[in-house]
């Protein structure tokens, strides 16, 4: 079993340990990790949809202290999905709007030209360059300059670690200040290149207006969400494939490999969990919480929860209604679902033309990156 469940995470199996902790308190105090554990489906909803009592970062603490002054800081402290109330809104509506009006089938042909002409590399490297590389292409970064942003981005979210050491914060904020540039750039240029998400969200934002700070910022976030969380994915629904052979007759459609993808989001997500910080005093599943307390939201327990999905432990790619919180819920909740699966589908078909023997790799094995993020290391 996991030691505590921000270090489940990253174990092998999760899931009964989690199924243990919805067996307990709707919101089980921790004493080791001295923070409010919510696993229940029905506590996670309610917990995220508290949103003037609970924020997404600690009120004294708006950027990590680390990058309080730096680029990278500017960039975290534009975040919509670090952001609550009017910072929150300023943007999310253009970015909401664009993300919805995508062509996704537009979307994974383009992403699937770019994984394949990723080169050979490791892995677990590839899990990272394939939906990197396609978002900033769809950016409209030009094609021979992708590697480099990809670069860039990489750098950047080492600075969102509490563990990162003081050159890789040096390297963000580096990083950051040449991604704010690039876009800037980008933005000013004539047209952006028609059909790219940069064009969609400036037709969304402020006509004429120059690009603010804060929205350039937001563009950076649009990777950065990418990076982890994207790569965790396409792991997990390669993990998948391997583990479950009656898949393998859906890898030879499109569709089939996106139920692949969308039931790795609910059955074996990237984002494990979140944290929500109380403002102010309130009660929740029956229990007070004070102003200074912690709720760590078990995302992927929540999906396991049959309460949420019959039969949860079965991996299901047909679904009568299948339900997931890993992208959030209510007001943060992530409006880059649709992109992220597609990203990931696109990506588990150029991962499997270059990996024929899944067998062989499934017998290599892989373990989990120490990171918050669910992401598989093949060895």
């Amino acid at each position: 079993m996991p030691v505590d469940p921000v270090a489940a995470a990253t174990h092998a199996d999760p899931y009964r340990y989690y199924a243990s902790l919805r067996e307990g308190p709707p919101l089980a105090w921790n004493e080791k990790l001295r923070l409010w554990v919510a696993s229940r489906a029905e506590v996670v909803e309610q917990v995220l949809g508290a949103h003037g009592a609970l924020r997404v970062r600690p009120a004294a603490e708006p950027v990590p202290r680390a990058i309080v002054g730096s680029a990278a800081g500017e960039v975290f402290g534009h975040l919509v999905r670090m952001n609550d109330g009017a910072a929150h809104q300023a943007h999310r509506p253009a970015l909401q709007r664009a993300l919805a009006g995508l062509d996704l089938n537009a979307v994974h042909a383009a992403a699937l030209q770019v994984a394949q002409r990723v080169p050979e590399q490791a892995l677990s490297d590839t899990l990272f360059s394939m939906p990197l590389q396609a978002v900033a292409h769809l950016l409209g970064f030009a094609d021979e300059t992708l590697p480099r942003v990809e670069g860039w981005m990489r750098d950047f979210v080492a600075c969102l670690s509490p563990l990162s050491t003081a050159e890789q914060l040096q390297g963000a904020s580096a990083a950051a200040a040449e991604l704010l540039t690039r876009f800037e750039a980008l933005a000013a240029s004539a047209a952006p290149r028609h059909g790219t998400l940069l064009a969609a969200v400036l037709a969304e934002s402020a006509a004429n207006a120059p690009l603010s700070r804060s929205l350039l910022a937001n563009l950076v976030g649009l990777l950065s969400q990418t990076c982890d969380a994207t790569a965790g994915l396409l792991g997990n629904s390669l993990v998948a494939v391997m583990r479950e052979p009656s898949l393998r007759p859906l890898l030879r459609t499109r569709d089939g490999l996106q139920s692949i993808v969308e039931e790795t989001a609910r059955h074996d997500p990237s984002a494990q969990n979140t944290r929500r910080f109380v403002a102010e005093p309130i009660t929740l599943a029956g229990t007070p919480l004070a102003a200074g307390d912690v709720v760590l939201v078990l995302l992927a327990s929540a999906n396991r929860d049959p309460a949420l999905n019959p039969d949860p432990d079965v991996f299901m790619p047909v679904r009568a209604r299948r339900r997931m919180l890993g992208f959030g819920h209510g007001m943060h909740a992530c409006p880059g679902q649709a992109l992220a699966c597609t990203l990931a589908a696109a990506g588990l078909d150029a991962l499997l033309r270059r990996t024929p023997d899944l067998r062989a790799q499934q017998a290599r094995g892989w373990h989990y990156r120490p990171t918050a993020a669910r992401i598989p290391v093949f060895h």
